[in-house]
């Protein structure tokens, strides 16, 4: 009260009266449109451009132009308005994805194979029995799959013997040795083939991986979103150069098994044993499609303490991948494992110094020392993400995990590290991705210097390099692994 009794009249405050300082954001929103729109014009010449088997140095040139605009696109991305992150993050996504369309494929054969592996099962054989240059499919050759005469010229023919004196070829990488491929890959092919119009040839496989992409980064903004997380993460995934490259125009069926597995970690992050349980069903596909995703386990048991549940995830997961080979068990007159072990020797996995693989291993230890130190420094991560993890954020683990595989292993396909991206964008250490960047140096540029240990010790120590480098500033902040300030994690708990 005043000293007349008068009452003091407060002023009150309204919300929508109070004008706070704004940023502009149009302009962040055209410089991420802009942005983008260049790096889809880049990617369609990149795309076009075929160039890996005569100019590997300038295809890898296109290609990091291409990280480069992606780069820019994310830091734009960061200042856009949430009200147009979405929109603007699946128009830039379906754009991405059709440059992979614009050619066919350009740096992997390998859907060659799954072309053939789907035709022979829709003629009743098992995938399985017969390699591709065996005369008992041999009624199911075609000009395109296995061209003739002057056609054979190509850099990505090879010969198939008893052809005459006219040269026989395929455009199949490994003629000679039987299909490597999972049940869950082999249902996929023998879907597409079942759904192809006759002489479609390359395009409804490249078509059918452009759609499992989109449904990756839709899988992603969902699972994000559920958690309450940053939309803007699924950009790593759906704006990634390797995306257009090697899931669409080499369509290779790693997507398919990075969709599984997403949607699978997805399940396993929720409360429950019902949902452990759905999602270990679903990793199972995912390993039943490329073998790959089985490093994300010890990622689906962060946190667990219990047996229980841990086999909530583990036992259906076995039990999907026993299930989907028993049919081609009981089909196939041959090994349903195919060209698995000879696949590990030709790579280099068991003998660390017949290649490049154990790079940055054998840079400081023996050549012999390599795998055992492998193994050993795998348990180490595995068995702390899964004692320290945090439950609510599975492919957080799976990302430590999968990351230190790439590292220690350092693989010469590129198209492995479709898995890493998407694990990248669900966690949000945006380091990882030099990962990525590092495997395609490596296979692109293998063509042009030989496939040394220096390039992949150059490649993939510039990216752990990095991967240190930014872990050691979000320490520094204080922030957490993701750059959060996030509780400290709680076990599993029962529903």
């Amino acid at each position: 009260m005043r000293d007349g009794g008068r009452p003091f009249r407060t002023r009150s405050w309204n919300a929508a009266q109070v004008k706070p300082r704004t940023v502009p954001t149009a302009p962040a929103t055209f410089v991420a449109l802009t942005a983008v729109l260049a790096l889809t014009a880049v990617l369609v010449l990149t795309v076009r451009h075929d160039g890996y088997s005569t100019d590997g140095t300038g295809l890898f040139l296109r290609y990091a132009a291409c990280w480069a605009l992606f780069a820019l696109a994310l830091l734009a991305l960061r200042k856009v308005p949430a009200a147009h992150v979405v929109p603007l993050l699946l128009a830039g996504a379906l754009a991405v994805a059709v440059t992979g369309l614009v050619a066919p494929p350009r740096t992997s054969t390998d859907s060659y194979r799954y072309a053939w592996d789907g035709r022979v099962q829709s003629a009743g054989i098992s995938p399985y029995d017969h390699a591709p240059q065996d005369p008992g499919p041999a009624r199911l050759r075609d000009p395109w799959l296995f061209p003739t005469g002057a056609a054979c010229a190509g850099p990505d023919r090879a010969p198939i013997p008893g052809g005459g004196p006219v040269p026989h070829c395929t455009r199949i990488n490994r003629p000679a040795v039987h299909t490597i491929y999972p049940p869950v890959a082999e249902a996929y092919f023998l879907a597409v083939d079942q759904l192809s119009p006759r002489g479609a040839r390359h395009k409804p496989l490249q078509i059918g991986a452009g759609l499992l992409s989109l449904g990756v980064t839709g899988a992603l903004l969902l699972i994000l979103r559920r958690r309450g997380l940053d939309p803007r993460r699924a950009a790593y995934w759906a704006w990634c150069p390797a995306l257009p490259i090697e899931a669409v125009n080499n369509a290779h069926v790693d997507v398919l098994g990075v969709l599984l597995t997403v949607i699978g970690l997805g399940l396993v992050a929720e409360r429950g044993l019902h949902h452990r349980a759905a999602g270990g069903l679903v990793l199972g596909a995912a390993i039943a499609t490329k073998l790959m995703p089985a490093v994300v386990l010890p990622g689906a048991l962060s946190g667990v303490r219990r047996v229980r549940d841990a086999a909530a995830v583990l036992a259906p997961a076995a039990a999907f991948v026993l299930l989907a080979y028993l049919p081609y068990v009981l089909l196939s007159h041959d090994s349903v494992l195919g060209y698995l072990g000879g696949y590990v020797d030709e790579e280099g996995y068991d003998d660390p110094s017949a290649g490049s693989r154990y790079a940055l291993l054998r840079l400081v230890l023996p050549d012999s020392w390599a795998f055992p130190v492998l193994l050993a420094a795998m348990a180490g991560v595995s068995l702390y993400v899964m004692r320290r993890g945090d439950p609510g954020r599975p492919w957080s683990g799976a990302l430590l995990v999968t990351g230190s595989a790439f590292v220690l292993l350092t693989p010469g396909y590129s198209w492995y590290a479709l898995l890493l991206i998407a694990l990248v964008a669900l966690d949000g250490r945006w380091e990882w991705l030099g990962i990525a960047l590092a495997g395609a140096a490596v296979y692109l540029l293998a063509p042009v210097v030989g496939h040394r240990p220096a390039l992949s010790v150059t490649a993939y120590g510039a990216a752990f390099l990095v991967i240190v480098a930014a872990g050691a500033v979000r320490r520094g902040r204080g922030t957490g692994e993701r750059g959060e300030r996030a509780p400290r994690p709680d076990r599993v708990r029962n529903s």
